[in-house]
């Protein structure tokens, strides 16, 4: 769990990738599927690609899940 100290450091540092995407003129869509792809991959190598473990700590359905790996072409 993440303390409340914490959240001004994540956020500080969401708004200097944000500065970064911004100035290169990424779309916002493709700045929102590139965040999600990361943060997925991410969980998987956490969770050593167990998608019921992945899902429940990302707060969405397993078959959601599979889903959006399909579709930002995620690997295992």
């Amino acid at each position: 769990m993440q303390k409340k100290s914490d959240k001004p450091t994540i956020h500080r540092k969401m708004e200097i990738i944000i500065e970064e995407m911004v100035e290169k003129e990424l779309s916002l869509k493709d700045g929102l599927k590139e965040f999600e792809k990361i943060y997925i991959e991410t969980a998987s190598k956490k969770y050593k690609g167990n998608m019921t473990k992945m899902a429940r700590a990302l707060g969405i359905h397993r078959n959601t899940l599979r889903s959006r790996t399909k579709s930002l072409k995620i690997k295992k």
